[in-house]
């Protein structure tokens, strides 16, 4: 099949919305199930009971005032509701965005503030007090809805209305309408609004057919989990807009400490992770395995063996000789271990949002997990590169079609394309720092091209390490690869105006109490186990492997084990586990500065 040109694309999407692939999906297969949850009060909603409950929500919607153009504020867990809530507001002509549910009042206040929201649409009680309180300084909002508890209004009360005729109101939702607005995480400043229309989410769609996850059959209708935040764009293109073009069959995860369990129950076809979800999946697996010492090691050797050769096979090199022996290890080993984890079903699997160690792409890959890494930003409306699959551990692929992108001469990646956000909202200014007058949207990242166009992003324009030598170093690779040491599970690289390279190593607590099991150890405590000899001692003995890519002005020099986890959403961690760099180091200044003693 031949890559459609962006002319191509922006033709074959003309007068496309949401609305019309929803209604488009809906008309196809609305028997099938499109949003269930599973656990004691485990619920199924067809595609067909999708469309009664959105046709229901917007005609209360409607009753309670919403205009075509105003803009909705939803706080919610990944629950089947939010689906119907935010699907609804779109057939009102209006705009839903969600923003983080773990917001302050005063961040509640900036974002609902910022965007002009007229009405607030929450899960409980608890985001209720939140809103509530931010409310005093938002004077443009007429209510807050609630799903379970007590507010101005309640969802059940929207679904006894009724339902609209949302063919009609399908064609009063035109291309050029917001369809969200993502805030950016505003770890730099305060969040810009990403205004991301219907044409780019369309656009954005088609783009990822054309790309190989959805327009081969095998793709249509698949099994996927929600769990990620619907504030980030991952989430809501995976499984919102996603799961409308793709027909899929969405789990809804309230919970992300469910996460395995649920892998297991509902063994996905697709799966959207951050980089943190796949280093936590591979510390649980060695974790497990760990309690039998023999059962480890076997485990390591066959890996030993298989990650060369799944590496040769996914660039193509692999004998048929190598391909029988992994076709061996898979059937003796992994291919058990895959069921246990509830992968063994997994056409596509995709980390995304941050930089992934190469090294865990081809474990994953030999363990015949079809990981690949997909790079975007909130302004490409999601993605811009992938190749998921024949892809290149260390790369985030190729162009994506439909998508321009090239280098700048200081090494900018560049991007053009349907896919392009409309600007920042309110935000002229800033919205003119990253769109030149020629379309091409500055991402702000540094990368290299390989002589097969293979991209390989560098690191942040804005996050290069300067030393005090003046080496520009990549902060993010080095820490990339500090987390393939045995029982790390978050660093920091610190260098900048400094005379050499440092880092901050978090424990992984999985790996971490399970050595503590094995060992026999009283105090399990990660601070009790930052202090243990023989950790210190283990990531001692990992570090030369793990710099070994790296000249000896970029090498790590000297490191401090904290005693903490670093959450996601914490004052480390945004909520899609990027590393607050500033807040960082500020908290752990002493720490950094005995570094430097």
């Amino acid at each position: 099949m031949v890559a459609p040109t962006n002319e191509q694309l922006a033709s074959e999407v003309e007068g496309t919305t949401f609305a019309t692939l929803f209604l488009d999906a809906v008309r196809e297969v609305g028997p099938k199930v499109a949003l269930g949850t599973i656990g004691e009060s485990s619920v199924q909603y067809t595609y067909t009971q999708y469309a009664d409950r959105v046709a229901r929500i917007a005609a209360g919607l409607q009753a309670r005032g919403l205009k075509r153009g105003e803009r909705v504020v939803l706080m919610f867990r990944n629950i089947p509701e939010f689906h119907f809530i935010d699907t609804a507001i779109t057939f009102c002509g209006a705009t839903p965005i969600s923003i983080y549910n773990s917001s302050s009042p005063e961040q509640i206040a900036y974002l609902a503030g910022h965007c002009e929201a007229r009405l607030a649409i929450v899960g409980d009680e608890g985001f209720v007090a939140s809103v509530r309180e931010a409310s005093a300084s938002l004077p443009l909002l007429r209510g807050i809805g609630v799903l379970r508890g007590e507010a101005d209004f309640r969802v059940d009360e929207l679904l006894g209305h009724e339902p609209i005729d949302l063919d009609e109101a399908a064609s009063n939702v035109h291309p050029a309408d917001l369809a969200t607005v993502i805030y950016t995480s505003g770890t730099t400043g305060p969040p810009k609004g990403v205004m991301i229309t219907q044409r780019n989410l369309a656009y954005t769609v088609a783009m990822m057919k054309h790309a190989g996850l959805e327009v081969d059959p095998q793709f249509l209708g698949s099994r996927i989990i929600s769990y990620l935040p619907m504030a980030h764009i991952a989430e809501r293109l995976t499984t919102h807009y996603g799961g409308i073009s793709g027909r899929h069959e969405v789990t809804c995860l309230d919970d992300m400490a469910q996460l395995a369990a649920t892998m297991r129950a509902v063994r996905p076809n697709v799966m959207l992770g951050v980089p943190r979800v796949w280093e936590k999946l591979q510390a649980g697996l060695l974790a497990a395995l760990s309690a039998d010492p023999a059962t480890l090691e076997q485990f390591e050797k066959g890996m030993a063996t298989a990650m060369p050769i799944a590496l040769a096979k996914t660039l193509g090199r692999a004998s048929d000789a190598d391909l029988a022996t992994l076709a061996f290890l898979d059937e003796m080993g992994f291919a058990p271990l895959r069921g246990l984890l509830g992968l063994d079903e997994l056409r596509v699997a995709v980390s995304s949002a941050a930089p992934i160690a190469p090294e865990l792409v081809t474990w994953f890959r030999a363990l015949g997990v079809p990981l690949s890494e997909l790079y975007g930003l909130s302004e490409t409306s999601g993605p811009m590169t992938w190749n998921g699959v024949h892809p290149r551990p260390g790369t985030v692929g190729h162009a994506i079609a439909g998508c321009e992108v090239r280098l700048d001469v200081d090494g900018e990646i560049l991007c053009r394309g349907g896919n392009i956000f409309a600007g920042y909202l309110n935000d002229p200014t800033k919205t003119a720092e990253v769109l030149d007058a020629d379309g091409w949207l500055h991402s702000g990242d540094i990368g290299q091209f390989d002589a097969d166009g293979y991209l390989r992003v560098v690191d942040r324009k804005k996050e290069l390490v300067i030393t005090a030598g003046g080496k520009n170093i990549s902060p993010a690779n080095l820490e990339a690869r500090l987390k393939l040491i045995p029982l790390v599970g978050q660093a920091c690289a610190i260098g900048d105006g400094k005379p050499f390279m440092s880092a901050l190593l978090v424990l992984d607590p999985d790996q971490a109490r399970a050595f503590a099991v094995r060992e026999g150890l009283a105090d399990s405590s990660l601070d009790a186990l930052a202090k243990n000899e023989k950790i210190a001692a283990m990531v001692a003995d990992g570090m030369p492997e793990a710099m070994s890519e790296f000249n000896h002005a970029e090498q790590v020099k000297r490191w401090v084990i904290l005693g903490v986890d670093w959450l996601a959403d914490s004052d480390e961690l945004t909520p899609t586990s990027k590393l607050k760099r500033r807040n960082i180091a500020t908290k752990y200044a002493a720490e950094i500065a005995s570094m430097y003693s």
